[in-house]
């Protein structure tokens, strides 16, 4: 299960890392779009239809995607200087605080991300561009990518249990 997990994160990694890349491209294509126009007017269509709607939607799905590749990898910003200072047996119990706050308030967003959702299947939402794209897509990537942080949390919490010693400090991170 824990390997599934690791793979499941680094799965979503790299699709944020792809929907980073399309955006790259998206916004190149408006580019050379623009640019053509001014060239040769009329030849080509000089925009893309909701482009800044759709990257817009690549870099939330980007951003939530990579929140529990990101933790789990060790590239979330931490302040250790206090922790690392504490004796190991204090380490240990300042991450368990830590990581339990932590899978409150992650729980917590994901509930509302969940019935945001919800609402935006109720009401109909769509988004205001040329091309209406229903809110509750790119809202649920985002609940799932949050969804996902907070099982990579508790995760990381079993871990640390298991190992009854601190896991997230290391002194080469200070």
């Amino acid at each position: 299960m824990l390997r599934f997990l690791q793979k499941l994160y680094d799965l979503c990694g790299m699709i944020a890392g792809g929907l980073i890349l399309c955006i790259c491209v998206l916004i190149s294509a408006q580019i050379c779009l623009n640019a053509f126009g001014r060239i040769a007017p009329g030849v080509l269509p000089s925009t893309i239809p909701s482009y800044a709607d759709f990257s817009g939607f690549m870099l939330a799905g980007a951003t939530f995607l990579s929140l529990a590749h990101t933790l789990r990898a060790g590239g979330h910003i931490r302040v250790n200087l206090v922790v690392s200072r504490l004796p190991q047996h204090m380490q240990f119990y300042a991450e368990v605080f830590v990581l339990l706050i932590a899978t409150g308030l992650i729980g917590y967003a994901t509930y509302f991300m969940g019935d945001l959702v919800r609402e935006s299947v109720h009401y109909g939402d769509v988004s205001n561009g040329i091309i209406p794209v229903p809110l509750w897509v790119p809202q649920s990537v985002a609940t799932f990518g949050i969804g996902l942080l907070l099982v990579s949390v508790v995760h990381t919490l079993v871990e640390l249990l298991m190992a009854r010693a601190p896991i997230l400090s290391s002194p080469g991170e200070v």
